[in-house]
């Protein structure tokens, strides 16, 4: 996939390029992690071999805010088929208008859902990077997570509440601080890393991502393990 090193070339309302020219400093952690990081090292599940599922892509969106470096994540409408009122990052499903999903297709469809979920600019994100392809069984999407610097903060919020509940950021100090951190069990008896933050619960992919790339960037600080917060069949 697509890395920081590489270029595309551009989309609907901005630039699609890649680019790690003039990124804070506080960012070149997450570049290496970009430049470096290993498929088996962000998940154990990884798009079949045989290309089954359905290419989509997710935008990893960097801001500084007031309290400092920031993701910007959302919350998915209660009423929607997959992974319905779940925190997550903006994204969805390749369109054939977003080009090659082996090339800038997920580049594009990233900044295209961010924009039509959360009303955001794409003309003022900087792309940076691509992590390796994952995959998320329960609803079979292949998702490169495309990771962006919001070098020119733009308003955002719900567009359609069909789709989106609201749109919020987190600051990255409440996503390392170990009073927020928590073990997830489903009752299918899978555990996986969650985050309590802007009264919500951030767990799943878009919870093992944050939870990877704070590990790998070297943000990560010591946390309970054993804290646990059940979850239902419905999740």
């Amino acid at each position: 996939m697509t890395r920081a090193s590489e270029t595309a070339s551009g989309t609907r309302g901005g630039s699609a390029g890649l680019s790690t020219e003039g990124l804070p400093g506080w960012l070149q952690p997450v570049v290496r992690v970009v430049e470096t990081v290993q498929p088996v090292q962000l998940s154990r599940f990884l798009p079949p071999e045989n290309g089954a599922g359905r290419q989509s892509a997710v935008l990893v969106l960097f801001g500084q805010g007031e309290c400092g470096p920031e993701l910007l994540l959302m919350e998915r409408a209660s009423s929607l088929r997959s992974h319905a009122g779940q925190p997550s990052f903006p994204g969805g499903a390749l369109d054939p208008e977003d080009g090659d999903p082996q090339g800038e297709g997920p580049l594009r469809a990233a900044l295209r859902e961010a924009e039509e979920e959360t009303g955001l600019d794409p003309g003022g994100v900087q792309l940076f990077g691509a992590l390796p392809r994952l995959y998320i069984p329960v609803s079979e999407f292949v998702v490169t997570p495309v990771l962006g610097w919001w070098r020119e903060p733009s308003p955002v919020g719900v567009v359609d509440p069909a789709e989106t509940a609201r749109v919020f950021t987190v600051p990255v100090a409440d996503l390392t601080d170990p009073d927020n951190r928590a073990t997830t069990v489903h009752p299918s008896g899978h555990r996986g890393p969650a985050f309590l933050v802007e009264s919500a619960l951030v767990w799943g992919f878009t919870a093992g991502v944050i939870d990877r790339l704070l590990h790998y960037a070297g943000w990560e600080r010591p946390w309970d393990r054993a804290k646990q917060v059940p979850l239902d069949w419905r999740s």
